[in-house]
């Protein structure tokens, strides 16, 4: 046993109990001296009578190592000589209180083992990073204003290897085929469904138990480390998935932790999940906003993440989320909004932006709770971004009615205009949208097989047209026919196929698009970057509308036919130009259409058309959508 030496300072303690410590993935947990010599634990359990280490350097015996209070922290903490790398701990808790003994996880753990097992593991990473380019390019990041489609992949099904027993990928083998894949459709962007450590393989890493550890279903922390430092080499960012709105009920996680209600809230009307069965987090206990707040440093500053999307924020916000009257407790001024849960919300965007500038963090809010994306010192809860589910639901919707009736539903397109720019907003087409017996993007469109490619391409247009960033699930990119099976890997093999194949140069070409043309992302967050042409031709089911930069390059018109009736000789007005150039069709022979009425331009006529002093007349393939720019 070597000497008790505290690796913690009179400042880190405070810091911590005092709610704003961001760095606890350095303090507590297991952590090596740089020589070999002795490794340091930490751990958090202030009701606790007693806790002792326990692992394979002791024969897990629960009375061989124990550890020391440190001060009132609550911390305890002991050092041991010579624990080897991977070597597996836990801690045996007794409570002071009700005398509940229990042996844990630890919560600040790097590494673990792979489930079912559960222990910890002593884990210093090695992994030489060489994205420094990419990283200091990050500091000078806008992505308000820069092109910035996503790509989403749960790593477990993305694709899998047949050839050792139908084997997820590791974070290595993925890495590289992600790398080139994803550059190759031109995504600046990948998202992870979540990666940090999880007991249940069907909860997608969104029942957490490891806040501090990639999963090692798909390997180490190094080999994590490899993945993202191989995407940035790639020139492709990496946002990872985060989980504060509540945590797995497994026992050796953070439930009950030292006996006590010490992450959670005690009043089940508070603590408990209805929906999800899991507890939710005391936000307003200090050292549970410090122990989020460093997890979440922990993916920016030690993995070199570039963003959090952080899910499920509205379960977050509201008190009474899904649940009846009687069921929640009010605040203290009588409202249903969760203070304690916006306020840290705020501290969370406050520290993640002032710590690393570049990054991006991206609310999943499915409410319209006001300023969502507006910094915290304008009010906001100081997000990047904000998934607009609104326009989610209602495009949805729209496409999956047959297309003779859509003209009714005009509106379900439209009404985004009333709030498109109240939020810095990404238009998703997740993972939600093709699990549930939802079925695939390409199985909700209604028609023959034909129409349901053609729907495909249409809506994907309309999506990367449309003002706010891109977020697309994977193998919708390709038209995979079967609903998302987290089990098992996506259908390649229909790529070998033209509609498939069709979809994904279709793809590539509306990154192409989105990436070289300054009109269709520098303005994404500013009303000045879109402008309606024609949105009353319900009769029709037409719609047109500009996308403007600020930056004096020539707009965009973007014109979409929601019908399978071909439209020839379309007229629409247009201020800019003598000529205007098709930039991309969705209806091309590459891309799996009819190839109709093909034009590679239109000549701007002194005809007044919406109001405007000349109009271009063009063919508006079936089911289609053709982007156009000003010469």
């Amino acid at each position: 046993m070597t000497p008790h030496q505290p690796s913690l300072s009179d400042v880190d303690l405070h810091l911590f109990n005092e709610g704003t410590h961001a760095h606890l993935g350095h303090k507590l947990g297991a952590h090596t001296h740089p020589d070999g010599s002795a490794t340091h634990f930490a751990v958090w359990a202030p009701s606790a009578q007693s806790v002792h280490l326990v692992g394979d350097f002791n024969h897990w015996d629960i009375h061989a190592t124990p550890m020391h209070p440190l001060g009132s922290s609550g911390i305890w903490e002991c050092s041991i000589d010579s624990v080897p790398q991977g070597a597996n701990y836990k801690y045996a808790i007794r409570s002071n209180i009700s005398g509940h003994e229990a042996i844990k996880a630890d919560p600040v753990a790097l590494h673990a083992e792979t489930p079912p097992k559960s222990s910890s593991k002593v884990w210093t990473t090695s992994h030489q990073w060489q994205d420094q380019d990419w990283m200091e390019d990050r500091k000078s990041d806008d992505w308000r204003r820069r092109p910035m489609s996503t790509y989403e992949v749960h790593l477990g099904s993305w694709r899998r290897n047949p050839d050792e027993g139908d084997r997820p990928l590791s974070y290595r083998e993925a890495a590289e085929q992600l790398a080139e894949y994803v550059g190759w459709l031109g995504f600046t962007h990948v998202e992870l469904m979540p990666v940090m450590e999880h007991p249940f393989d069907g909860s997608w890493g969104y029942q957490s138990t490891g806040y501090f550890a990639p999963t090692s279903r798909f390997g180490s922390p190094d080999d994590f480390m490899a993945f993202v430092d191989t995407l940035h080499q790639a020139g492709i960012g990496v946002i990872l998935d985060w989980v504060p709105s509540h945590f797995a009920t497994d026992g050796h996680g953070l439930s009950l932790f030292d006996g006590t209600h010490l992450y959670e809230h005690a009043d089940r009307r508070q603590g408990f999940h209805p929906d999800w069965g899991s507890f939710i987090f005391n936000y307003g206990r200090n050292e549970v906003r410090s122990f989020l707040l460093s997890s979440a440093n922990h993916w920016i500053d030690t993995f070199h993440a570039d963003g959090l999307r952080v899910d499920a924020v509205a379960s977050m916000l509201y008190l009474d989320y899904s649940r009846k009257d009687g069921e929640w407790i009010p605040n203290e001024h009588g409202g249903k909004e969760n203070l304690e849960a916006i306020g840290f919300l705020k501290q969370l965007n406050t520290t993640l932006y002032g710590e690393h500038p570049g990054v991006i963090t991206v609310a999943e809010e499915s409410t319209s709770f006001a300023g969502v994306s507006r910094p915290v010192y304008d009010g906001g809860l100081g997000f990047g971004f904000k998934w607009d589910m609104g326009w989610m639901n209602d495009t949805l919707r729209y496409f999956r009615r047959e297309p003779s009736h859509r003209k009714w539903h005009h509106d379900e397109l439209t009404f985004r205009g009333l709030y498109a720019f109240s939020e810095n907003f990404v238009l998703p087409l997740s993972h939600d949208e093709v699990v549930h017996g939802k079925g695939s993007l390409l199985d909700q469109m209604p028609g023959d097989d034909w129409q349901k490619f053609a729907n495909l391409r249409l809506l994907l247009a309309y999506q990367w047209c449309c003002p706010g960033k891109k977020l697309l699930f994977m193998g919708s990119e390709f038209a995979q026919r079967a609903e998302w099976n987290a089990n098992q890997s996506l259908d390649w093999h229909l790529t070998a196929y033209a509609p498939h194949s069709g979809m994904q140069e279709l793809v590539r070409a509306l990154n192409k698009v989105h990436r070289e043309h300054a009109a269709m992302h520098q303005l994404d967050c500013d009303p000045r970057g879109f402008e309606w042409l024609h949105c009353d031709d319900a009769d029709n089911s037409v719609l047109a509308f500009f996308r403007h930069a600020d930056d004096g390059s020539p707009p965009v018109l973007c014109i979409f036919n929601f019908t399978p009736v071909p439209r020839d000789n379309y007229r629409v007005g247009v201020s800019n130009g003598t000529r205007w150039t098709k930039l991309l069709d969705t209806d091309d022979d590459d891309f799996g259409g009819s190839g109709y009425g093909w034009q590679d331009s239109s000549h701007a006529d002194a005809i007044p058309m919406h109001g405007r002093s000349r109009s271009i007349a063009i063919t508006l393939p079936p089911l289609g959508a053709v982007i156009l720019k000003a010469e």
